[in-house]
Order: structure tokens, then sequence, then C-alpha cells
């Protein structure tokens, strides 16, 4: 018997490359997709992205990007991002802010922080705990150089097998003493060379857990040229086109 989980995150309104994901589940023989979050900022498609999961009836959690909309946070700066990103990333809210549908707004902010499952396997059971960046915070980036210890504290107090993590946009699966670190990556706006929309499908067994990162080709230019005909500022379609960074 084996259980089999798809697990996205950080669309970040680029519903071409959701569409090529979600087709690329269906194909995978996974049985259940969960998302973490980040489904709106960067790309034209916000209240889509948001319709498409509501659709496809995809549990979901409230990424720092999400939360921002829902509740109309201010945007602070932040210090790994130079000046003309932190211009540039403030007129992308700020459109966001005000294209986003209202009853997009609420709905964005009835989703939860995080997500425990716990499924049996057998006689086995394997506790999944889904985050969108980590335990402590919605804005704190979880690196694999990232230590550890304190998350692991946290996470053998509640027994949990497996953290799936997103917001980094660079994924990685990573063992620390028995627990399994994964990062789905990024499907609307990775920050790999590659540029491709990534995923991960973990398969729970009695035997034990497996996890893939699965990466998937869309047509980035179709996306770039689509965000060079709106209102978003060019630096994101600049972004998904450049290899190197």
């Amino acid at each position: 018997m084996k259980i089999q989980l798809a697990i996205i995150s950080d669309i970040h309104a680029n519903i071409v490359a959701l569409d090529e994901v979600l087709a690329d589940i269906k194909k995978s023989g996974a049985t259940q997709i969960y998302c973490l979050g980040d489904l709106v900022d960067f790309a034209p498609w916000g209240n889509e992205v948001i319709d498409r999961i509501q659709e496809k009836n995809i549990p979901c959690l409230l990424g720092n990007h999400d939360q921002r909309i829902a509740f109309d946070e201010p945007i602070i700066p932040l210090p790994h991002h130079d000046a003309v990103e932190t211009a540039n990333r403030e007129i992308a809210i700020n459109l966001s802010k005000k294209e986003i549908s209202s009853s997009h707004k609420k709905w964005l902010s009835t989703l939860p922080y995080n997500l425990e499952l716990t499924f049996q396997v057998g006689d086995r059971f394997r506790k999944i705990l889904l985050v969108h960046a980590s335990l402590h915070s919605n804005d704190e980036y979880v690196h694999e150089s990232t230590p550890k210890g304190d998350l692991l504290v946290d996470l053998h107090r509640r027994g949990i097998d497996v953290l799936v993590m997103g917001h980094t946009h660079q994924a990685y699966v990573q063992r620390a003493e028995e627990v399994l670190f994964v990062n789905c990556g990024s499907v609307g706006r990775s920050k790999e060379k590659d540029k491709k929309a990534s995923y991960v499908l973990v398969t729970l067994t009695e035997e034990g857990i497996d996890t893939t990162i699965v990466k998937v080709d869309y047509p980035v230019e179709e996306v770039a040229e689509a965000i060079y005909h709106s209102n978003i500022p060019d630096f994101y379609g600049d972004f998904l086109r450049a290899k190197d960074k």
C-alpha cells in the first residue's frame, strides 16, 4: 500500500505554469494535491490562479504575499533586495492590492498558516507538516544551508516525519535526525537557473517515505510577454527570461 501526495507552492499569479504543473501531477498518479501558498503577485493572473485552486478544491495555506494582500499589510523592504528590485516589488504588490477581487481577498484571509497531516499506511503512521516558510514565521527563509537545530526540537516534540516548505523558490530534500526537510520550490517564479516550474511528490509506504522533486517545462516566453503587455513592471518578465540568476 502507498499514498502519494503532490505539493506545490509559490505560483505568484503564473496561471500558465500552474496549469502545466497540474497536468503533470495528473499523469503522476498522485491522489492528493496541497498548496503552500503565495498565489498572487508578479504575473498577470492572480485572480485566475485563485479561481483554479478553488475549482480544483486544493487545500491551500496562506503565503506571506497572500497575507499582505488579504489584510492590506504594508510593504516592508527586504534586506536582500537592491534598490531596483525594491522599487519594482512595491509597484507589483500595490497592483495586486488593487486588482485582486474583494471576494478573493476574503477567501485568502480564511486560509490556515500550516497544516498537519497524519496518514496510516499499513501498520505505520506517517506525519507531515506543511508550512509556507517555516514553523515560526511566514517570512523566515529555511534554506538547505540553514541550521535545523531549533526546528528539530519542535518537530521531534510533535512527532513529525516530514516538513514541507516553500517560500525560498529553491527546491531541496535534506534529512536531519530522521526528519525529512523538503522545499518544493516554486511553480511560477523559480529562482533556480533553469527557471522550470517545480513541485514535490511525497510517497508514503510501510517501508518508508520517498520524496521526488519534479521539474516541469512551460512557455516562459509567453508569460514574460504577458508581463510586458501588462502594468506589472518589466523587471519580472526579465527575471523569468534570465537563465543565470
